[in-house]
């Protein structure tokens, strides 16, 4: 054989690989897209059931055809504070069972009286998907086209790495080379460090698979190798991790632990077995008898029971190995991290999984709100009362409502980049101008303190006719908040409509205020300076009312 010929395998091979990582990433993404409201419903339901939480995270990680996306995702939950460290661990140990889906796909692709055959059949599904993105005009349809291409294209790879793989077997060098590697514990290493580097689990798998089956490694090298991957696919929930909140950190490190120990205890059994029986018995034994004749399913079924079974061993356990990374990395905080602001509901770990982050993205808009509609309150009872208790805690909720515009605008943008459905499309474009409507309503209620902050140097205050009609515009505008919440929330167009009636009525209470203002002041019951101030909070009131419309008016859009 010539170095030409190698050479050309060599690349085949990267190719393939390449081919490979491309097809999980479009898969990936569009089964993200079409699937948005299932993930979502999926993700309200993890309680504190655990077995629910192992469910969710094997169907989300089955889904969008990646552990590592899910974890971070989890990551990014807990990061927020959504989700605790034990429904975390969970859903990762779900995740864990959910990328061996890929094994399976690939196993089933080389089935068969003749592998070529079926491996060609199912490539043929990208030619098919790329010619209903081509011809297709919803954008839905696309999304299932690009679920159609890629996944042919993982036969297309798988394909292309077979073909190199077959022919390095036909290398006595490398076939030697390979079969001194038998050492358990380097081919975990191997396998681990491997996968780090590409990030991917499911190649690795992938790869060991078509080793196996051309002959280039032996069953239970491959299933080392396949161990390995698990360890490695925790290197993107490490570095995810790192940058985050102690819980984080926790949550990476309790996948670590997770997987690790997992390996660690099949290890041991597997020397144990090999230990007891003199080496005439081990896992690619057990699974050779199990699926005779076909080895790429007997290392896709090891990597499906291996994982199941660690979840088994793990999930009784779960209580405790929360306990443990805790100690790991203790409660203590590190200076100024108690008053550090954050997002309470998005993160932007979530942006691995774009369906999930656009419901966290809803919530923490509605955070935002009810902030801003904290701080109005705090101003009506500051100027009524004169009472400015309470004005440290709304300068504190300013710069808050201040910190999550500009961090939330930061999360759009780049949630605005990745593949969405065209209904969740809509939305995050919406999202802009609601951010911005509701930092006004946060900026008129720090007008109304000023005028506070004017009438005590003043040394005056409103009337009591003036106060009870102040309190009289709040109820309309919270009644029209919550109005405008649920018809943002809930889609809910009745809700719109009961809204936009309510703010009717609060233009005419404006008015009314204008109207009784002007009669105190000819009376002499108010001063001009006081009269000035009622004015522009009267202004105000009935801007919040407008902006707060301008919120609920975003779900025609939609």
């Amino acid at each position: 054989m010539n170095s030409v010929t190698i050479v050309s395998a060599v690349l085949s091979m990267l190719a393939g690989i390449g081919i490979f990582l491309v097809a999980c990433s479009m898969m990936s993404s569009n089964l993200e897209a079409v699937s948005s409201s299932r993930l979502r419903s999926l993700f309200k339901k993890v309680s504190g059931n655990k077995l629910i939480g192992v469910g969710i995270g094997a169907v989300t990680t089955a889904a969008i055809q990646s552990s590592g996306a899910t974890t971070v995702m989890v990551i990014g939950f807990v990061n927020a504070g959504i989700m605790s460290l034990v429904q975390a661990a969970t859903v990762i140990y779900g995740a864990n069972i959910g990328t061996t889906i890929t094994g399976q796909i690939v196993a089933l692709g080389m089935t068969g009286s003749n592998m070529l055959s079926t491996t060609v059949i199912f490539s043929a599904f990208a030619g098919v998907g790329a010619m209903i993105t081509l011809f297709s005009k919803k954008d839905q349809i696309k999304r299932f086209g690009g679920i159609f291409s890629g996944f042919g294209m993982l036969f297309v790879g798988l394909s292309m790495m077979s073909s190199s793989m077959g022919t390095f077997s036909e290398l006595e060098a490398v076939k030697d080379f390979l079969a001194g590697i038998n050492n358990a514990i380097l081919l975990v290493l191997v396998g681990t460090i491997f996968t780090a580097i590409i990030q991917s689990s499911s190649v690795m798998t992938s790869i060991a698979i078509t080793m196996v089956v051309t002959g280039l490694i032996s069953l239970d090298q491959g299933i080392f190798l396949t161990m390995g991957s698990n360890i490695g696919s925790c290197v993107v929930a490490m570095i995810a991790g790192l940058g985050s909140s102690k819980n984080a950190k926790r949550t990476a490190l309790i996948h670590l632990l997770f997987n690790v120990g997992g390996v660690v205890l099949f290890m041991i059994l597997g020397f144990l077995l090999t230990f007891l029986t003199g080496g005439s018995v081990s896992f690619g034994a057990i699974f050779e008898r199990l699926f005779p004749h076909v080895p790429q399913v007997q290392l896709a079924m090891f990597h499906t029971v291996f994982n199941v079974l660690t979840v088994v061993l793990f999930l009784p356990l779960t209580n405790a190995l929360v306990k443990i990374v805790e100690r790991i990395v203790p409660e203590g905080e590190e200076p100024g991290e108690e008053s550090k602001r954050k997002l309470y509901f998005v993160d932007k770990n979530m942006l691995k999984t774009p369906p999930i982050a656009v419901a966290q993205l809803k919530k923490e808009i509605v955070n935002m709100a009810d902030l801003a509609m904290k701080n109005y309150a705090c101003s009506l009872d500051t100027i009524c009362n004169l009472d400015f208790s309470k004005q440290d805690e709304f300068k504190e909720t300013e710069l808050e409502i201040d910190y999550i515009n500009k961090e939330l605008v930061k999360f759009v943008v780049e949630l605005s980049k990745l593949p969405l459905s065209e209904k969740d499309h809509k939305y995050v474009a919406t999202t802009f101008h609601t951010i911005s409507d509701i930092e006004r309503v946060g900026d008129y209620a720090e007008n109304i303190m000023e005028y506070a902050d004017t009438l005590k140097k003043e040394n005056q205050g409103f009337s009591e006719s003036a106060i009870y009609e102040i309190s009289y515009m709040r109820e309309h505008i919270e009644r029209l908040y919550a109005a405008i919440i649920k018809a943002y929330t809930e889609e809910d167009h009745a809700a719109f409509e009961e809204a936009d009636k309510i703010e009717d009525e609060i233009d005419r209470i404006t008015e009314r205020m204008d109207d009784n203002h002007i009669a105190r002041l000819n009376q002499g019951i108010c001063t001009a300076i006081v009269g000035s101030q009622y004015m522009s909070l009267a202004s105000n009131s009935e801007r919040i009312a407008d902006h707060l419309i301008n919120v609920g008016k975003m779900i025609n859009e939609w």
